[in-house]
C-alpha cells in the first residue's frame, strides 16, 4: 500500500466504495487522515463499516464541516451529464475534489525515495483503443528485461494498492478519461498517448471535452518524455503543442506512415515497426510473426510500447525478444481455440466501434459477432471496414436494431450469446475466424465486457 500523505490529522470523504475507493480510504487511514466514508449502495456502506470506517451521508446537513477533501471513484460523475448530488454540495461548500490518481502521484514522491541510488520512474498510458495491451506490454518488456515493475490503474489494480517502489523500479499505469479528467496531479515520467476515437462523449460533454481529459495527462505538470500516436488529428495537435521543433528529443511520435523531420519516431507499416532517430534508421522489427499481436492495431499497440522502452533505456534488441513472449491479454484480440480449422478470438474489450474496425482488420475470413448496448458517437465508421466479413451474428437486447447499421452485409439477429456462437460454428469454414468484437458496450446483457467475453469462451468450449 502506498500511504497518503499531506492530509495527517484531517478528515477527509470518500465517495464510492468500489475497489478503488475501499483502497484509497485504507491508504488514508495509513497516512493518518480520517477517512469519512459514503456509498449509495447498502453493501459498499457495509464492507467499509465492517473495516472501521466511519459512515457520513454527504447530503446531511454539515456533512462538509472541517472536511479537507472528497476523494471520488472515476465512475461517478463529477461535471457531464450531471455531477453527482454530493461532489455538486462538496463544490458549493468550497472542499476540494480528487481522486486516487490525484492521491498516488501527491504522495509517490515523498517518504524513502530520497535514499533511492535510482529513482523510481512512473510511466502513464491512455488513449481511447490499445491502452491496456500497451500498459501490459511495456510491463512485460520490462520484465523480461529484469527491471522491477508493477502494473496499476484501470487495468485492475488501484494504484493505491501498489507497494512503494523499490530503487530503479518502474510503475506502469493505464489511466482512463475518468481518471485523468479530474486527478490534481499527474506527474509521470513518460506518458503515452495511443490514439483518439468517440467515447464517453456523455460523460465529457462531447469529443472536445473528451480529449481535453486525455490532454491533461500532458499538461499538469508535463511528463519529462512524451509517447504520442499521431495517426489522429488530436494527436498531431498534441505532439506540436509539446514539441519545442524539429529533433526534440524529449517526443517520440508513433505513426502507421513515414513522418516528415528529424524528430524521434516509431513506424508501424505492413507489419514492420521502424525507428528513426535525426533522419536515420536506428532499429527494425518484423512484427507480423507475433501471435500475441496480431493486426495493424496492435502493431500500433507494439510501438507504443517500444517508444516507453526506449525512452526507459532498453535496447531495441531487448524489446524485441520480450515481444516475441508476449501471451496478450484476456478479451483482448485473444485467441481462445482452433477447432476444425477455423479460429475463435475473443475482442470483448472492442466496446466501440473504432476498436471494432481495427480487430476486423486483423483477420482475412470473418463471421463476426457483434452487437450490445450502442454508444455515443455512431456507427458510421463500419462503412468500408466490414470487407472481411462473411457473415455478422448479432446480439444484444436490441439486436434487430443493432443490425440495421449492417446495410447489405450477411447478417442473422441471434440476441444471446450461445446462439450466436452456434450459428457461426456450424457455417464456418476451415480457415476463417469466429470474431467476437462487438463494437458496443456490454451493460444490456452482461455486467462488464470481461462476463461478456468469459460466456464466448465458455460457449466455444461446449464446441469441443
Amino acid at each position: 500500500m502506498i500511504p497518503v500523505l499531506g492530509f495527517e490529522g484531517q478528515k477527509v470523504m470518500v465517495l464510492g466504495l468500489g475497489r478503488s475507493g475501499i483502497s484509497t480510504a485504507r491508504a488514508l487511514r495509513a497516512g493518518g487522515a480520517e477517512a469519512l466514508c459514503w456509498d449509495d449502495g447498502e453493501a459498499g456502506r457495509a464492507a467499509a463499516e465492517a473495516e472501521g470506517f466511519t459512515l457520513v451521508d454527504p447530503m446531511k446537513s454539515g456533512a462538509f464541516d472541517g472536511v479537507a477533501a472528497l476523494i471520488t471513484s472515476p465512475g461517478i460523475p463529477h461535471l457531464y451529464p450531471a455531477p453527482h448530488r454530493a461532489i455538486a454540495a462538496a463544490m458549493e461548500a468550497g472542499v476540494p475534489v480528487d481522486n486516487d490518481i490525484g492521491l498516488f502521484f501527491r504522495s509517490l514522491g515523498q517518504g524513502d525515495w530520497v535514499h533511492h541510488d535510482t529513482p523510481p520512474r512512473v510511466v502513464a498510458v491512455t488513449g481511447s483503443n490499445g491502452k491496456s495491451t500497451t500498459s501490459a506490454l511495456i510491463a512485460h518488456i520490462l520484465q523480461t528485461a529484469g527491471t522491477p515493475c508493477q502494473l496499476a490503474g484501470n487495468i485492475g489494480r488501484g494504484v493505491l494498492d501498489l507497494e512503494p517502489p523499490i530503487d530503479g523500479e518502474v510503475i506502469v499505469l493505464e489511466l482512463s478519461s475518468y481518471q485523468t479528467d479530474l486527478a490534481r496531479a499527474l506527474t509521470p515520467d513518460i506518458a503515452v498517448f495511443t490514439n483518439l476515437s468517440p467515447d464517453h462523449l456523455d460523460r465529457h460533454g462531447g469529443m472536445g471535452g473528451y480529449f481535453a481529459a486525455k490532454r491533461r495527462l500532458f499538461a499538469e505538470g508535463g511528463p519529462d518524455r512524451a509517447v504520442i500516436g499521431v495517426d489522429e488529428p488530436e494527436g498531431r495537435y498534441l505532439a506540436n503543442q509539446l514539441s519545442e521543433g524539429d529533433g526534440d528529443a524529449r517526443l517520440i511520435r508513433v505513426a502507421s506512415r513515414k513522418l516528415a523531420g528529424a524528430g524521434w519516431d516509431i513506424v508501424t507499416k505492413k507489419g514492420w515497426l521502424s525507428e528513426t532517430r535525426k533522419g536515420r534508421q536506428a532499429a527494425s522489427i518484423d512484427l507480423r510473426g507475433i501471435a500475441g499481436l496480431p493486426g495493424a492495431h496492435n502493431h500500433q499497440n507494439a510501438a507504443c510500447a517500444y517508444a516507453a522502452a526506449r525512452a526507459l533505456g532498453l535496447s531495441p534488441r531487448v524489446v524485441e525478444q520480450a515481444l516475441h513472449t508476449f501471451q496478450g491479454l484476456p478479451h483482448r484480440s485473444q485467441r481462445i481455440a482452433e477447432i476444425a480449422g477455423v479460429a475463435y478470438v475473443n475482442d470483448s474489450k472492442a466496446t466501440n466501434v473504432d476498436a471494432a474496425v481495427k480487430a476486423l482488420s486483423a483477420f482475412p475470413r470473418i463471421r463476426w459477432i457483434c452487437g450490445g448496448l450502442e454508444k455515443e458517437g455512431g456507427m458510421q465508421a463500419l462503412a468500408g471496414a466490414t470487407g472481411n466479413v462473411v457473415k455478422a451474428y448479432v446480439i444484444g437486447r436490441e439486436a434487430a436494431g443493432f443490425a440495421l447499421h449492417l446495410g447489405d452485409l450477411p447478417h442473422e439477429v441471434c440476441g444471446d450469446m450461445a446462439t450466436a456462437v452456434s450459428r457461426a460454428a456450424a457455417e464456418a469454414e476451415p480457415g476463417e475466424t469466429v470474431l467476437l468484437a462487438p463494437a458496443a458496450a456490454s451493460f444490456d446483457q452482461y455486467d462488464n465486457f470481461e462476463q461478456r467475453g468469459d460466456d464466448f469462451v465458455a460457449q466455444v468450449a461446449k464446441l469441443g
